[in-house]
């Protein structure tokens, strides 16, 4: 019996309880209650207080807020929406989208090209797909070159990968037991910029292209060849030594002078009195712009089992409006998905590296490419041919 069977069987049944039962969404003193799945840890505190806002200019419209993470929830509305008792709105990243199109569980965004207007061009393409836009971008992701302002100025921070290294080298030998430059070799989240060299995109330009993965073609091939020659040359870590977390511990302490971030990592880095700024990236080895990264959006996105469709796509809207967006970066702390003034010095670096991002695909081969990438970049950097791991990880990606 096919997996496919299986899911459709289990949404029909789903389905018919659904329909045998009585409007799912309460009405509390004749207000209509929108359900709204967000994470803890400072999300929360946004969609209640946007809820409160919204409620003041909809005295008839209360937002209710549930905990489900971001992490969880698209498997969690799978199962609960079709039974009547998910969400009208929740969060996701935009790189499941794939699966929430194919599954059948949202509805496609009210006035698309208004809401494409507002937010940046990256969130726009996040959240479409087959042509259509899907999802309310709430926030806008990348990494960046973090720089301990006590070892590199902004000025002396080097253009491109192979000054990098130079500089590095020189700083390695000056500074024992602290390194110039540092980042998790072992996740393809970070090292998918060194496979996109010359333009080369995973997925294809539009990242829509099921049939080729072009992370073993001739640019793939030789951007991670100079990934993992710069071991050798300044960072002479095994892999299982360069996690996410030591990475942070690292620079975080005073170790490191240059580390590949995100925004998610400037609060803590400040608790710690670390004095930083942030850059964009290196150019790759005859490039002269910044080097690609992946661009990561959270939207919210209107369920499709929702009975209050038009009043949730306005709520998910409300929350891409220039206030709305200066809350949530106050509480959150997340790059805005719109183009808005924020309060941060660090800003500016960030958004230079999004003019040179890419959103991470969201087709269903997606899925594959993590665990498969993440592998092949730590036999890459232990040493293992370049050729046979991008191929091994092709193999895998494509064959599921």
């Amino acid at each position: 019996m096919s997996k496919r069977f299986i899911f459709v069987s289990v949404v029909f049944l789903a389905a018919l309880v659904w329909l045998s039962m009585p409007e799912f969404k309460e009405k509390d003193d004749g207000k209509t209650t929108i359900t709204v799945w967000e994470s803890l840890g400072g999300p929360d505190v946004f969609i209640k207080q946007a809820g409160e806002a919204y409620s003041r200019l909809h005295p008839d419209v209360k937002i209710k807020f549930v905990n489900v993470e971001l992490g969880d929830a698209v498997s969690q509305v799978a199962l609960d929406a079709p039974a009547g008792v998910g969400p009208d709105i929740f969060a996701a990243p935009h790189d499941k989208l794939g699966e929430l199109y194919n599954m059948g569980l949202v509805f496609a965004v009210e006035n698309p090209d208004e809401v494409k207007a507002a937010v940046l061009d990256s969130c726009s393409k996040a959240v479409s797909y087959k042509g259509t836009m899907y999802g309310y971008p709430v926030s806008a992701e990348t990494y960046a070159l973090f720089y301990n302002k006590d070892y590199i100025s902004e000025e002396e921070i080097p253009l491109k990968w192979s000054g990098l290294v130079n500089w590095c080298r020189d700083f390695n030998a000056k500074n024992p037991g602290k390194y110039g430059f540092m980042m998790d070799v072992g996740q393809g989240y970070y090292t998918i910029t060194f496979a996109s060299k010359n333009g080369n995109r995973l997925f294809g330009k539009d990242g829509t292209d099921s049939e080729h993965t072009n992370l073993n073609n001739t640019d793939a091939v030789l951007g991670m060849s100079f990934f993992q020659g710069m071991r050798k040359a300044m960072l002479d870590v095994p892999s299982a030594d360069l996690s996410t977390a030591t990475c942070d511990d690292s620079f975080r302490s005073g170790k490191v002078a240059m580390y590949i971030t995100g925004l998610w990592n400037v609060k803590s880095f400040e608790e710690a009195g670390i004095n930083f700024g942030v850059a964009a990236l290196p150019a790759l080895p005859g490039e002269d712009t910044p080097s690609p990264s992946f661009s990561g959006t959270r939207a919210m996105y209107v369920s499709a089992f929702s009975n209050h469709e038009k009043i949730a796509a306005d709520f998910a809207k409300f929350l891409i409006s220039p206030e709305m967006q200066k809350l949530r970066f106050e509480i959150t702390g997340a790059l805005p998905a719109i183009d808005v003034t924020v309060e941060s010095p660090y800003i500016a670096g960030f958004l230079k590296q999004l003019d040179y991002s890419f959103p991470m695909p969201s087709i269903d081969r997606m899925s594959s490419f993590w665990a498969s990438m993440d592998s092949a970049s730590k036999n890459i950097w232990e040493g293992a041919d370049v050729q046979t791991e991008l191929n091994a990880c092709d193999h895998i990606i494509m064959s599921n």
